[in-house]
């Protein structure tokens, strides 16, 4: 029960650092992804993958 606690976790704070990583190293170009419950659910659930499709979305919807 431990280790999934902590596998979750893992996942959620990475990603949380990479929402955040991608902020600071994109933000010259006006892009930002916001970090919320939902986001980092996202990135967190599908890895990278949701991180660009997130990207993806932001230019569709913007």
């Amino acid at each position: 029960m431990i280790k999934k606690i902590s596998a979750i976790l893992k996942k959620v704070v990475f990603a949380f650092l990479l929402l955040y990583g991608l902020n600071y190293f994109i933000s010259s170009l006006h892009i930002y992804i916001p970090i919320n419950v939902i986001t980092v659910g996202i990135v967190s659930f599908l890895g990278v993958p949701g991180l660009s499709s997130l990207i993806i979305l932001y230019f569709i919807v913007k």
